[in-house]
């Protein structure tokens, strides 16, 4: 594996807290009650506008879910960082495939200036070649256009290519741009990846550096 492909969210960042609390302030703000975060989190994974469209449900008139994405994206950016944190162990693994020479980039669903002030914030922004955001293509995940784009500017094969995500749409678009994919089970969807499954399931991000790694030893 030359180009290793990151999901944020539920992926290499626990931000389900700081999510819940902004889609409840925009409940709030849209006169409607909060809802409890577990509910919010099953919500979390094709990008803000869908989230909220999920959040504020079905009734929602278009124009009251503008408002709400609105009110979200500026209430989210500001405390994106109040309680998110790095999983355990993912900056540790990011260290190792660094110091392996490894390619490394985030593709989310997440707005972009969002989702790179976050890496940046925690730390592990010069770990990745390149960031990703849902507002970064025409499409998004599980859209393939945005790994496409990553394994052109490496130059990277599809068979040396893996997409490391915590939902079936993580692998949904490994599987739309024919490349192997890596679940994770500590994520906020854990439940979606039995079907389709992912080419490798892990419990913790250095079991994921154990195998990519191990390859090399392999080889040699």
């Amino acid at each position: 594996m030359d180009l290793l492909i990151f999901d944020l969210d539920g992926t290499l960042i626990d931000s389900r807290l700081d999510l819940a609390n902004a889609v409840n302030a925009t409940r709030t703000h849209m006169g409607m009650t909060t809802l409890d975060n577990e509910r919010v989190y099953s919500y979390v994974g094709n990008g803000a506008p869908v989230l909220i469209r999920r959040a504020l449900g079905d009734q929602a008139a278009e124009a009251e879910v503008q408002e709400g994405l609105e009110f979200f994206l500026e209430y989210y950016r500001e405390h994106d960082l109040d309680n998110t944190t790095l999983y355990p162990g993912v900056k540790e693994a990011l260290d190792r495939f660094r110091a392996a020479g490894r390619h490394m980039a985030v593709l989310t669903n997440k707005p972009v200036r969002m989702s790179r002030a976050i890496v940046e914030g925690l730390g592990v922004g010069a770990h990745f070649f390149q960031v990703y955001g849902g507002n970064s293509f025409e499409f998004k995940k599980p859209h393939p256009i945005g790994v496409e784009a990553l394994r052109k500017e490496v130059g990277a094969s599809r068979e040396a290519t893996m997409m490391v995500g915590d939902s079936s749409v993580d692998v949904h678009t490994a599987r739309n741009a024919g490349i192997l994919c890596c679940g994770v089970t500590y994520g906020f969807q854990p439940e979606t990846l039995a079907d389709p499954a992912p080419d490798l399931l892990v419990d913790r991000m250095e079991d994921f550096a154990d195998w990519v790694l191990a390859k090399d030893g392999d080889q040699k």
